[in-house]
């Protein structure tokens, strides 16, 4: 088979080279750093090209040229890759449509063989299947794709000359075709050269990768010209999608059956390819062996999970598994937070001057009253209005009224500043350009309605971005020194690193009590969270400068430093805005709708999250730090790092070292890439695997479901609450709601390095006892959602705000030193 026959390589060989060398070229590019595939250079060379080119118009002759670029381009484009497979069907087409002449199909080839492989209907049967396999059966994407084709093929037929009644044209002789067009085929070489240049920016300096990619490639060329011209140059699609498709990791698939269509699709790619070569040939039927390019790595696949499974079932019945541990701590937590609420007015007053060593604030008892009457769960754990509201203190009422006003009228200030009028409980905000106040006046309007007359009228700056605002100077905080803070400064820090301006206070900060390591549960190498106050603590946790995107290169980032009042819905811990609830969560689309949520044994097994990369401006390579990105990088398993997971080992349960992910228990991907430089939304678009579109509710398909920081705060997390699946959250914004939710009790908590996500995942999906805790979890945080997250609990928690801060600006209150 493989010997030359007089003089020259047989078809059977020059297929089984091109196969090779076309998968080893794939391989390659689909595993160099930003993941993309190979650019097109199997279709440079295989394009009609005919003799009677020369008698073409100059016009054809660029329409050609038009159609090695547009492959190039698919090729070069990740995200556009599912484009390909429908490229045999169209040069087909066109082939018959030129009336060239096709070889004709043995007789003793099955049916089915000749269908797939020699008409327009069955190469376009191949194509629809390999497409849907690429886009993991996304069929908007898939429809996308074929109208897209079908345009392509309408024009592309209409401009290309037929061939005249009765004439034949010859099949594809690449050796009478260069020859006289050998000056232009160069020129259009070059062309394409730079376009692909341009579309896939320079690739990553890597020698190695790089010299076996230039052999594979030329190889590719050479062995795919031949065996064009020794059968038909429709052949030349068929062999890239065989390389496409085979090539895919199967450990890096969302699905078993996404995986099995891939090798099925790769299978039926190469029996088109080898029913296109003469029956007659010698060793046609070895090139079946190919398709062990795609079911050695599936079946490695299939083994490694069920490996990771079984050693996971077998640690998670010794008892010992540090979830466990977690879990009963947390519910004693939580026993103990229900339990300490004062039971009458009495004993709320006191536990309010034992916490803050003040007395509350005018209107305190009729506020307790209201709480009670509308069964609030919570009456005294309000420390974080204290923590927000206490640094304030330092300035008089009357500077605290003077400063609001200036400092939104400063230039670019990004601050409302609204009235909250007690005779009729409304709320007026301005801002000295903006017209639309993402609706913090109805939200304040809507919980405050019922309250005529019982709050003071009272002023408060509104931050109207994402990201935190305020930075307090130490010695502004009560028990401190007193230090100078008369001034106020701005500065727009948008796109560049936030860090060293957010923790420069740290030493000057005590550390709460919240700091000690006893709250985090830890084994070698593996640590979960327990007290999400002490993860979020930066000053603990400096390595978080270069994990999330508001400290690498916020989109928009107006920091104030000094004693202003100013109202966000979150911030980190270094930072001293003033939390309330955010208005997102009053949006229809982030409302929880039970009736399209689902019983839990209906839910798939599997964690969820799919969104924008919002969190970040990308303007260079960083983006691969960035909050979200690091995630769905981990969750598609794009760079098959390293990960810890828990085994036991002579009755102790310690961490071993693994490169497997079971990326079947992941349902993760972006929607949307934006907020980027053209570049680098191009090489994120490539790099991920990018869904089209997600249902708003297509979370509650799933037993476990992902939130995360955007550009500021989530505002799905109550939805994901409110429904019958687990949340799993990650954060390093605090919100105005922590102290009321338990981790562990009410959602998972999952640490900003990630590190213990993949064990994690492994035991609440995969495993009885890890099973049953997710599912008690998801219980108990719908049921608290239920008791402690109305809109009457977020009205009596701005209610007891805006007592504190009209005690704050009241003008008879004197600074206190």
């Amino acid at each position: 088979m493989w010997a030359p026959q007089t003089g020259s390589i047989d078809v059977a060989t020059s297929a089984g080279a091109a196969l090779a060398c076309t998968a080893l070229t794939q391989f390659v590019h689909s595993r160099r750093a930003l993941n993309r595939a190979d650019d097109g250079t199997v279709l440079k060379a295989t394009v009609p090209i005919s003799p009677r080119a020369q008698s073409t118009s100059f016009k054809a002759l660029w329409l050609v040229s038009g159609s090695i670029v547009c492959a190039s381009c698919l090729r070069a484009e990740y995200d556009v890759l599912q484009y390909f497979p429908a490229l045999t069907p169209i040069l087909l087409a066109i082939q018959i449509h030129q009336g060239s002449e096709r070889a004709a199909p043995s007789n003793s080839n099955p049916r089915w063989c000749v269908y797939i492989s020699d008409t327009v209907s069955g190469t376009s049967a191949v194509a629809l299947f390999a497409i849907l396999s690429l886009t993991d059966w996304d069929y908007r994407k898939a429809f996308l794709s074929l109208i897209y084709l079908a345009a392509y093929l309408i024009i592309y037929v209409a401009l290309t000359p037929r061939a005249p009644q009765g004439s034949r044209i010859p099949r594809l002789d690449i050796d009478s075709a260069i020859g006289p067009l050998s000056s232009f085929t160069a020129s259009i070489l070059g062309f394409i050269l730079a376009v692909e240049t341009i579309v896939s920016g320079l690739p990553a300096i890597n020698l190695g990768y790089t010299l076996l990619s230039a052999f594979a490639k030329s190889l590719s060329w050479f062995f795919t010209i031949q065996t064009a011209r020794l059968t038909s140059w429709h052949i030349a699609p068929a062999i890239g999608t065989f390389a496409i498709i085979s090539t895919l990791d199967p450990f890096k698939q969302t699905s078993s059956f996404q995986a099995a269509s891939h090798v099925a699709a790769s299978v039926v790619s190469l029996g088109q390819v080898i029913h296109a070569l003469p029956r007659q040939e010698r060793g046609r039927l070895a090139l079946w062996t190919f398709s062990l390019f795609a079911i050695i790595p599936y079946a490695a696949n299939l083994h490694a999970i069920r490996t990771a499974e079984s050693i996971v079932r077998e640690t998670a019945r010794s008892g010992n598994h540090p979830v466990e541990k977690l879990i009963g701590e947390a519910r004693t937590d939580f026993h103990h937070l229900l339990q300490k609420q004062s039971q009458n007015y009495t004993a709320a007053e006191t536990e309010y001057r034992r916490r803050y060593g003040i007395e509350p604030p005018a209107g305190f008892e009729a506020w307790y009253d209201f709480a009670v009457s509308h069964q609030s769960p919570i009456i005294d754990d309000y420390d974080t209005i204290y923590a927000s509201v206490s640094p304030f203190w330092k300035r008089s009422g009357v500077e605290i009224a003077r400063i609001m006003v200036e400092v939104q009228d400063a230039l670019d200030s990004e601050l409302w500043l609204c009235q909250f009028t007690s005779e009729n409980a409304k709320t007026h905000c301005t801002h000295p350009y903006r017209v639309f106040d993402r609706h913090t006046g109805s939200m304040f309007e809507s919980l405050l309605a019922n309250l005529p007359g019982v709050i003071p009228d009272v002023k408060f700056l509104v931050n109207h971005l994402d990201e935190p605002r305020v930075l307090i100077p130490p010695g502004s905080r009560r028990n401190n020194p007193p230090s100078s803070h008369a001034q106020v400064a701005l500065a727009d820090m948008s796109r560049q690193s936030t860090w060293d301006a957010i923790t420069k206070f740290c030493d000057s900060n005590p550390q709460d009590e919240f700091s000690r390591d006893r709250y985090n549960a830890k084994t070698p190498s593996l640590q979960f969270v327990a007290h999400p106050a002490s993860d979020k603590d930066l000053c603990q946790h400096p390595q978080n400068r270069n994990t999330h995107g508001l400290f690498m290169s916020p989109t928009s980032f107006r920091l104030i430093e000094g004693l202003v009042p100013v109202l966000s819905t979150g911030s980190p811990s270094t930072m001293g805005d003033i939390l309330f609830p955010s208005p997102a969560y009053m949006e229809s689309e982030f409302q929880y709708d039970a009736t399209n949520d689902i019983e839990w044994d209906r839910k798939r097994s599997t964690l969820y999250w799919a969104g924008s990369n919002t969190g970040a401006y990308a303007s260079d390579n960083q983006w691969r730090q960035y909050h979200r990105q690091r995630f769905v990088a981990v969750a598609q398993n794009l760079e098959r790092r390293t990960h810890y997971y828990l085994r036991e080992v002579a009755g102790a349960i310690t961490s071993v070292k693994s490169s497997f992910l079971n990326t079947r228990l992941f349902d993760v991907s972006f929607t949307r890439i934006f907020q980027c430089q053209w570049k680098y939304c191009r090489d994120q678009s490539s790099y991920f695997n990018i869904k089209s579109w997600a249902d708003k509710d297509e979370a509650f398909r799933f037993q476990l479901v992902f939130d995360m920081d955007g550009n500021g705060i989530s505002g799905r997390y109550y939805k994901l609450l409110a429904s019958r699946s687990a949340p799993l959250k990650q954060t390093l914004l605090r919100e105005w709601h922590d102290e009321r939710l338990v981790p562990w009790v009410h959602y998972i908590p999952v640490s900003q390095s990630m590190d213990e996500l993949p064990e994690l995942v492994l035991y609440l999906t995969s495993t009885d006892s890890g099973q049953k805790r997710a599912m008690e979890i998801a219980e108990q945080g719908r049921e608290w959602f239920s008791k402690a997250f109305r809109e009457v609990d977020r009205t009596i928690y701005v209610y007891r705000l805006l007592l504190e801060l009209a005690r704050l600006q009241d003008p008879a209150r004197e600074a206190i030193k």
